[in-house]
């Protein structure tokens, strides 16, 4: 057979094709009938389809999982971080369907699609191509699940060269049940520990987020299923890490409580840039930095108030009086040289001239649960977890609380392991509630990307918070960009 090249242009609400037959074409100097020949091969094949995952952190995604909850800010600091009120509206959830984070969200996730099915037809069916295969229909499973769990109802496509021109929604849980069904199909086909390409513990994570979200998602409860499958993902290679920070460290690619992480590297695989929206101005000194820091994101009080003394995820709070890398005293010249002093407090959502200049460039405390390295450059090195052991014993522990309506032997276990672990104290059966959980969740997970589902399958997405009124359930999914649906209009 020959190769066809099918391009397919991602067209406001999803996708027009068309397709052109290049009879001479030939990929990598391998004609189409020889490719791919083996392995290695197939494996290039999937780049572009992974490559997607390269904007979580920085385009869309994060921001809409983690400034929209109760434990992180992006506060306007005086003339900074205003950005035409993008920050505020998330924190507030007054977005509308032109906002940014919105916007990428969707365009990342259906790019990831395109690429997943682009790549699955490519591949075709060959014995070489089997578990290239089924690490996209996976991918493409991680991308669905993603579109649902942010906006609900949307297209549902698993064609490249045959994807609608104005493709019709399809429900919020039929997708789940596709997307359930593909991902049990390819189990058998997957292998490898490779901690940033799928495997079938990559698999397993996903149906047991899948199963554990699926009230939210299909209106039914599956509980035990969703425990069974957080079962399979402990019976991997994995194990919790003595140093609570350390899957997050700079050099964190062979932790192992990571399964499935994007690979950020400073030079060749770049996009991650929470030290630079965080860290402030000055923070340079104490990092011999070789880049310069923004001075924005913080986290809220609440977050520093849930850790008590001795508890080392707490170290993932940068706080207090700040020096330079040679202990050297770091002053503020725009605060009237005043001590940089990084405090809990954050005064206003919005700090105008009538705050301190300290308050304004000084208030919360800044995010270095990702480590920043010595040197570090304009993009960091660490690789992000998008699954990881530790949460995957918190959803079997709710499983089990969630099933027996309270404390049970097994769900008190997993969470002391974390706890005793991490230098905090240990809980008595009294303490084990769906309240305390979703406390807890907020101390081990914070800026893992995980806030706003968990506050959404709580119940409590739409409560009141610091700088935040009591909303609707309607805001438990983001509305599809204005963009998408001026480009098809099947998408209202």
């Amino acid at each position: 057979m020959k190769i066809k090249i099918y391009n397919l242009l991602l067209l406001g609400g999803l996708f027009a094709s068309s397709c052109t037959n290049l009879d001479d074409q030939v990929y990598s100097e391998i004609t189409g009938d020889q490719y791919p020949e083996n392995q290695i091969q197939a494996q290039l094949i999937t780049n572009n389809a992974y490559s997607q995952l390269q904007n979580h952190c920085d385009h869309g995604w994060w921001f809409a999982q983690e400034i929209t909850g109760d434990l992180i800010v992006a506060p306007t600091r005086g003339g900074d971080w205003d950005d035409g009120g993008k920050w505020r509206k998330l924190h507030q959830h007054t977005w509308d369907n032109n906002i940014e984070a919105v916007n990428d969200m969707w365009r990342n996730f259906y790019n990831g699609v395109t690429e997943c099915n682009k790549a699955i037809e490519y591949l075709g069916d060959s014995e070489t191509a089997k578990n290239a295969v089924a690490q996209m229909k996976v991918l493409r499973a991680y991308y669905y699940y993603l579109l649902i769990d942010n906006y609900g109802d949307v297209p549902y496509i698993t064609s490249f060269s045959e994807a609608p021109e104005k493709p019709q929604k399809e429900t919020r849980a039929k997708i789940f049940e596709n997307i359930v069904i593909d991902i049990k199909a390819s189990i058998d086909d997957l292998d490898g520990v490779s901690k940033s390409s799928v495997n079938k513990y990559t698999a397993y994570a996903l149906l047991a987020k899948l199963y554990l979200n699926a009230e939210v998602f299909t209106g039914t409860a599956q509980w035990q299923e969703a425990e069974n499958y957080c079962d399979k993902v402990m019976e991997g290679s994995y194990g919790l890490e003595s140093n609570r920070l350390a899957p997050f460290s700079a050099e964190n690619e062979n932790s192992s409580e990571n399964i499935f992480t994007i690979p950020y590297d400073e030079d060749n695989y770049q996009g991650f840039l929470l030290h630079r929206r965080s860290l402030h101005y000055n923070s340079t000194v104490t990092f011999d930095a070789n880049t310069t820091f923004w001075n924005g994101f913080c986290t809220q009080e609440k977050l520093v108030d849930l850790f008590e003394d001795g508890d080392q995820r707490k170290s993932g709070l940068l706080l207090g009086k700040q020096y330079s890398s040679t202990g050297e005293e770091i002053l503020d010249a725009g605060a009237g040289n005043a001590p940089l002093v990084f405090t809990k407090n954050v005064p206003a959502l919005k700090m105008d001239a009538s705050y301190s200049a300290q308050e304004i460039k000084m208030s919360g405390a800044r995010m270095v649960k990702f480590e920043v390295e010595k040197g570090v450059k304009d993009h960091m090195n660490n690789d992000f977890p998008i699954f990881r052991l530790a949460d995957f014993k918190l959803m079997k522990a709710e499983c089990e609380l969630r099933k027996a309506g309270g404390s049970t032997t097994e769900a008190k276990t997993l969470i002391n392991e974390i706890r005793t672990m991490a230098g905090a104290t240990p809980w008595n059966d009294a303490d084990i509630t769906l309240d305390n959980l979703l406390d807890e969740r907020g101390r081990e997970l914070w800026c893992e990307g995980h806030r706003r589902q968990d506050l959404v399958r709580f119940d409590k997405f739409k409560d009141g918070w610091w700088e935040k009124a009591p909303d609707s359930e309607a805001n438990y999914i983001f509305p599809i960009p204005q963009w998408a649906i001026d480009s098809n209009p099947n998408l209202k």
